[in-house]
């Protein structure tokens, strides 16, 4: 997942709205979400190489996501997929630290009631404040453009009562480039950059594969739908979360 922005405690009706897109290599093998047949109670999409996720609930009223930190200038690390976090989060498994050195990742996740969020390049891990918060490869509500955009027009959508999904997933279709003053530093060469400021990315062999919406409703009810982008594909929705 490469970018996230969500509403925590802000809205009358949902106290917790989640959008997302995930950007990948358009060769990766993935399963669209399901409820996973190993894990039962997982709703999720599935990394079929590593195994692990990037978003998903569980039945017992948990979420978790994540997404990568992006620093091309760090030597790289052998280490697990950090797929396998989000799973263990929304199993409730997680441990306190990492058991082994990994990436850097962010990660949201917990109860839905009481979500923390984590870094494993900040060496971090805090309650998540009220509020709405965006997240892409640097950290938490670090003002990168695409996310500054997204939440400035997500802000927009839940002044009304009941935000439509359509709506909602129109956000994360933005195509904007960011100005090269604007872009951030991340190792990448520029022209990488600016395709990756994008908040839909679309360029040969990687880009946004699939956009997601959570809506948890005031009674712990649940809409998760998921839409694919190559190919257009299946939609999951609506099932209840028991808190």
């Amino acid at each position: 997942m490469c970018l996230i922005v969500l509403a925590y405690r802000v809205h009358p009706r949902y106290p917790l709205i989640v959008l997302a897109n995930r950007d990948e290599f358009l060769d990766r093998p993935t399963t669209a979400a399901h409820f996973w047949s190993d894990r039962p109670g997982v709703l999720a999409g599935r990394d079929q190489r590593a195994g692990g996720t990037w978003m998903g609930v569980s039945t017992y009223g948990r979420f978790a996501a994540l997404t990568n930190h992006r620093d091309l200038r760090k030597a790289p690390i052998d280490g697990p997929s950090r797929g396998e976090l989000v799973v263990r989060a929304l199993e409730g498994e997680l441990p306190v630290k990492d058991e082994q050195p990994m990436e850097g990742y962010n990660l949201i996740h917990g109860p839905i009631d009481s979500l923390n969020y984590r870094s494993n390049v900040l060496s971090m891990e805090v309650p998540l404040s009220n509020g709405i918060h965006g997240l892409s490869n640097a950290h938490l509500d670090t003002p990168w453009p695409k996310v500054e955009r997204l939440k400035r027009s997500f802000a927009e959508l839940l002044e009304l009562p009941d935000p439509h999904p359509d709506a909602m997933f129109d956000l994360l279709l933005d195509r904007t480039i960011a100005a090269d003053e604007d872009l951030p530093d991340t190792g990448l060469d520029n022209l990488r950059e600016k395709a990756l400021s994008a908040a839909f990315i679309a360029t040969p062999g990687y880009g946004t594969r699939c956009s997601t919406l959570l809506l948890v409703d005031v009674q712990g009810g649940a809409h998760y739908e998921e839409r694919t982008h190559q190919p257009p594909g299946r939609v999951l929705e609506l099932f209840n979360i028991t808190q």
